[in-house]
């Protein structure tokens, strides 16, 4: 557990010591389609995607703007529709892809949501808790502690962020 913080690059491809899997593209790929697309109705583009055996199961992007909603961020929209699609409120035999390091309500959505294993793309120095500010996703008090892979394509998913601050400032 804990967080790998250097980025891959094309040169070095994953984070050392980095659990990085063959299908974890797949995932990625949805979430940073799912970060685009949020951008495209004026919210933070930041996406989320849950997979299992393989297949995306469900996604989101964030919709804080959208839906005037503070709790609208890419990773509960993204679980709210696995439960659903799983058919109840644990997760099990999945991983949660986000381009953003989990912030502490999505890291509580994910220990309660029981999701067994997590891969962010940037990491998030203001709001962090998946290892940058805090990290309760590796906290011993918690009752379920996901593996956390940090770091994958961080390049690619901080571009989408400051590409997107650089408009509004």
């Amino acid at each position: 557990m804990g967080v790998e913080s250097e980025p891959d690059t094309p040169e070095t491809g994953p984070p050392a010591g980095s659990s990085i899997e063959p299908a974890d593209a797949i995932g990625m790929d949805r979430a940073i389609q799912e970060a685009r697309a949020a951008e495209q109705h004026g919210d933070v583009p930041i996406g989320a995607a849950i997979v299992r055996r393989g297949e995306v199961i469900a996604a989101g992007g964030n919709r804080r703007e959208l839906d005037r909603d503070p709790t609208a961020h890419a990773e509960v929209i993204a679980i709210r529709a696995a439960a659903e699609a799983l058919g109840g409120w644990r997760l099990p035999a999945t991983t949660l892809y986000v381009t953003l390091e989990p912030c502490a309500m999505c890291a509580g959505a994910i220990v309660l949501a029981r999701i067994p294993r997590v891969v962010f793309g940037a990491p998030d120095p203001k709001a962090g808790a998946a290892g940058s500010v805090m990290d309760l996703l590796d906290e011993p008090a918690m009752n379920h502690r996901p593996e956390v892979v940090g770091g994958f394509r961080a390049g690619e998913c901080s571009a989408l962020l400051t590409a997107f601050f650089a408009t509004r400032r």
